[in-house]
């Protein structure tokens, strides 16, 4: 190996060391894009006004292009969600169903209907938690395993099954011009297998801290309301299940009838046609608005980080670091499943890791003879386990944030459910993928 690939190849790991600690410092995801990109262009012989005019505005752009719509409408069915109480309301029902016994399960349940319905996980997140709140209390559950419930319920299992219309199976759809359903008998396979330890984790961990004494302890702020007005469960139910049937509706050519954002605008009028009456009429305007900048702030972080992968691609050491990734021992689906964790993680995002990834490793083991369909589920599961590592902005913002925890009383349990129980399901994954190559 020559040096300018070695110094190519430290510069890019330099620059990841750089973007994981800028990032959980708080530094602007902008800044930190932009020195990191000025790292790889130097030590990867790239011209620097050429990085930054067309590597990382060209990823940056393609990106946007790609997916902003599929942003704008997965934002808008959220907020619809919680205009109308519509995503209360199904936490509410679920809850009642399953009984006071098992209500902490129902926590995690509810957020997974919710957003393999399309609703985003931090619409989720802040309609869920008055209800997790509500039923820790009336539990006496220690408080602290709230972030751990919702955090598994949005960001794992749901977010990436087959067929969601979430923004990660959009992602790779694009990128590899697959459908949002592809690897579906697997792919369902793994995220019921990550939903089931999941929830039997959540429970012993809550159990066995009750049995140790805990008690739910409330903070500053905490408010509990029992008798909102809600809508019924099952209609705000009906959006949901429609978005995600028309979405994946195939013609005689066996082709999508309609696009994921087209389900997702139907089932975002749907919920403010069925549930109008919970909204308040005077605020739509003022609401709608504030979701689409919203999308605007979320989607530019995520091509933020999407341009600066699109940097790494163009370095001198680029096709050394992928042969690294193909050549590993092992199936090729396990090789994809490793560079997809690992590039999430550093991202601090599993759309952001998906968002480089994608593109860059998806047509590499396409081309080594993988199923185009178990690339796009593989890559789908694998994004979701070492992202949500204590510098992620949706772990930070729900912990910190919403439910008023510190990483140091509530991080241990998220990282249970949110990158080991997701690195396990991984691993069935990648087994089912090559025992199992051609089910559907």
């Amino acid at each position: 190996m020559d040096f300018e690939i070695l110094l190519s190849i430290f510069g890019i790991l330099i620059a990841m060391v750089m973007l994981v600690i800028l990032v959980m410092r708080g530094i602007n995801i902008f800044l930190i894009a932009f020195a990191c990109t000025a790292v790889v262009a130097i030590t990867g012989k790239i011209n620097m006004y050429e990085a930054y005019k067309t590597n990382y505005m060209g990823g940056f752009v393609t990106f946007l292009q790609a997916n902003f719509f599929v942003f704008l409408t997965g934002t808008l069915m959220g907020k619809a969600m919680e205009m109308t109480n519509g995503a209360k309301a199904i936490a509410k029902m679920l809850i009642k169903a399953l009984g006071s016994e098992k209500a902490l399960i129902a926590i995690p349940l509810a957020c997974g209907i919710l957003g393999y319905g399309g609703v985003s996980a931090f619409v989720i997140s802040f309609a869920v938690f008055p209800i997790a709140l509500q039923v820790f209390h009336e539990a006496d559950l220690p408080r602290r395993f709230i972030p751990a419930a919702l955090c598994f319920g949005c960001s794992t299992f749901a977010m990436i099954a087959p067929g969601a219309p979430q923004i990660h199976n959009a992602i790779i759809a694009n990128a590899l011009g697959t459908s949002i359903m592809a690897g579906a008998v697997n792919g369902f396979l793994s995220s019921g297998f990550m939903l089931v330890v999941g929830c039997i984790w959540l429970y012993k961990m809550v159990q066995k801290e009750k049995k140790n004494g805990a008690h739910f302890i409330a903070k500053d702020g905490d408010v509990f309301n029992s008798n909102e007005n809600l809508p019924n469960g099952f209609i705000a139910l009906i959006p949901l299940i429609v978005t995600v049937v028309i979405i994946n509706l195939k013609n005689a050519e066996g082709k999508n009838i309609l696009h994921l954002e087209t389900g997702l605008l139907i089932g975002t009028v749907l919920t403010m046609v069925l549930m109008h009456n919970f909204i308040k009429k005077a605020e739509i305007s003022n609401e709608l608005g504030n979701a689409i900048k919203s999308t605007v702030f979320s989607i530019t972080n995520t091509c933020a980080v999407v341009g600066f992968g699109s940097v790494v691609k163009g370095a001198a050491a680029f096709d050394t670091v992928v042969k690294a990734m193909t050549d590993i021992p092992g199936p090729a689906t396990l090789g994809l499943a490793i560079g997809t964790t690992v590039i999430a993680g550093i991202c601090g995002s599993a759309s952001g890791g998906l968002g480089i990834a994608a593109p860059l490793l998806g047509p590499v083991f396409i081309a080594k003879g993988v199923d185009p369909g178990a690339v796009a589920r593989i890559m789908a599961i694998s994004s979701s386990s070492l992202d949500s590592l204590p510098h992620n902005g949706y772990i930070v913002t729900v912990t910190n944030g919403v439910c008023n925890e510190t990483h140091k009383d509530a991080y241990g349990p998220v990282f249970n459910l949110t990158v080991v129980v997701p690195f396990l399901g991984t691993l069935v994954g990648v087994l089912l993928f090559t025992l199992f190559p051609n089910l559907p």
